[in-house]
């Protein structure tokens, strides 16, 4: 079983996609443990939601990403290696560094941040 110091760089690669992407949300955590965006208002509720959010967990590093969520159309033609990392049905779990899935999760978080902002949800 990885231990959480091994956990750092996996989530500081996360962490760094959704810096990179964040435009104009807010920051709302940016611990040694959990980054958190959120922005716009929930649909329903009325109220500041969260978007996207890293973590370190017991096991892994947590990816959770509201637009997979909100948005399954962004999860067409996701290879099978990344959904194998899906947890749910807006989570991706990590316990080590995957240069090549982190980019297309990239992707995936710069296309549900699009349809976010394209239904209205956030700025």
């Amino acid at each position: 079983m990885a231990t959480q110091p091994e956990f750092e760089p996996v989530f500081a690669a996360l962490r760094e996609i959704l810096r990179r992407n964040a435009g104009k949300l807010a920051v709302v955590e940016d611990s040694s443990r959990r980054f958190c965006l959120q922005g716009g208002l929930h649909p329903t509720h009325k109220r500041p939601m969260p978007v996207a959010w890293v973590e370190i967990g017991k096991n892994y590093v947590s990816f959770h990403h509201m637009g997979a969520y909100g948005f399954p159309q962004v999860l067409k033609n996701i290879s099978p290696e990344l959904k194998a990392r899906m947890q749910g049905k807006s989570c991706f779990n990590f316990q080590s560094v995957d240069a090549a899935l982190f980019r297309e999760l990239e992707e995936l978080t710069i296309r549900g941040f699009a349809a976010f902002r394209q239904a209205g949800f956030m700025p």
